[in-house]
């Protein structure tokens, strides 16, 4: 990673006056999990949902992590999220979600109408969006998962799914270049896979060029936001420890030492060459998609892998408000956070530590966990709601 970059992303100053939060201020769902219909009216603040294990706690947050692109936090098939019990109608959702400088209404929900029946339509303001990019334009969330506590142990693709969500915090085009890299890596490898040697060549060589100029803009992307995030995690102070951040695969290296159009005629090249490994290997070997996000604990000099179960959600959580100052920052807006479960492996201090720093940001941060003892922090700055059997109730 190239240090020097940071020059060219001021990190915001600690007396920037307060920034408004990105918010929802109504959502309702329809055939949703469990849920036949729910809405719910919001103010700006914290929102804690409480109750049992399968109440329903985490199907609203899921619901809400589609106002971003994608498949959601449970990375679920969309037929999947289709209410059960003798109904046979695709989910839909709709939210007001309030910025600093507007509103917006979203609406998304799955469209049986696809060849696939796995696509999404998605409305924005009653228009038709030309992609989910459009919800990256417009808003900024982020969001951690009880699954996602071992991020640090499982293999790199978990990594990189929570590094590009962060991305896409600075970066609203990063989803649709990662899209069209991911759609041009998949050809490639069926047409290896299913024509070896006898590949058509000239069609390999549009796809790798696709790969190219995508791969390489999207390492580009990944490696100024972790630019941005090892430094304001270097800088951070309190109870959450702090964490150095590095980005590994041969083309982040490659950046590092050519120009990005010298890179991309290098990544051509790369993938030009492995056209017969990655045949029989059934594996493109090279490529961001190999990329890996390392993470220290700078207090201990530890790798985060090695670190107990609670130093590496600490780290988690460390990261993830780093990310939500830093986006505040840059875009004006702090961005909607999303915390399933946040609690778990929190001490005391630490609890605390992380209702301050949410109350500090001014974040419409939605937190569940089955005990409302937990957040009684919040009490008094916090919406809360009891869910019980896919039912919400206000207190």
């Amino acid at each position: 990673m190239r240090q020097d970059a940071l020059a060219a992303f001021p990190l915001p100053a600690n007396e920037a006056p307060r920034i408004a939060a990105i918010a929802v201020a109504r959502l309702m769902l329809t055939d949703f999990r469990g849920y036949a219909r729910a809405r719910l009216a919001l103010e700006a603040g914290p929102v804690v949902l409480y109750g049992a294990n399968g109440a329903g706690k985490t199907n609203l947050l899921e619901a809400l992590s589609f106002l971003a692109p994608g498949r959601g936090m449970r990375r679920a098939k969309l037929s999947e999220i289709d209410r059960r019990g003798g109904v046979d109608r695709p989910w839909a959702l709709a939210a007001s979600v309030t910025t600093p400088d507007d509103s917006v209404e979203i609406g998304t929900g799955r469209d049986d109408s696809s060849e696939s029946g796995e696509r999404r339509h998605l409305r924005i303001d009653g228009v038709p969006a030309k992609s989910q990019q459009s919800l990256s334009e417009r808003l900024s969330l982020a969001w951690l998962t009880p699954q996602m506590d071992r991020i640090f142990l499982e293999g790199a693709s978990t990594r990189r799914r929570f590094l590009d969500r962060l991305v896409c915090g600075f970066d609203p085009v990063h989803w649709s270049r990662l899209s069209a890299y991911e759609k041009a890596l998949r050809h490639r490898a069926r047409l290896l896979r299913d024509s070896g040697s006898a590949a058509d060549a000239a069609w390999l060589a549009v796809l790798e060029d696709s790969m190219a100029q995508n791969g390489v803009a999207l390492a580009a992307a990944r490696i100024e936001t972790l630019v941005r995030l090892d430094a304001a995690c270097r800088e951070s102070s309190g109870v959450f420890p702090r964490a150095g951040l590095r980005l590994t695969g041969v083309v982040e290296e490659a950046l590092g030492s050519m120009p990005a159009l010298a890179c991309e005629d290098w990544f051509r090249r790369l993938l030009a060459g492995a056209r017969g490994l990655d045949a029989e290997s059934g594996v493109t070997q090279h490529g961001p998609h190999r990329a890996d996000l390392a993470v220290t604990h700078l207090d201990t000099g530890g790798e985060a892998g090695s670190c107990s179960t609670g130093e590496q959600k600490a780290l988690l959580i460390a990261i993830l408000l780093a990310h939500a100052r830093l986006v505040a920052g840059l875009r004006g807006a702090v961005p909607l956070l999303l915390l399933d479960e946040v609690t778990a492996h929190l001490d005391a201090e630490r609890r605390s530590g992380l209702f301050a720093a949410i109350l500090d940001l001014g974040a419409q941060a939605w937190l569940a966990g089955t005990d409302a003892a937990l957040f009684q922090e919040l009490r008094g700055s916090a919406q809360f709601f009891s869910v019980a059997a896919a039912s919400i109730t206000p207190g």
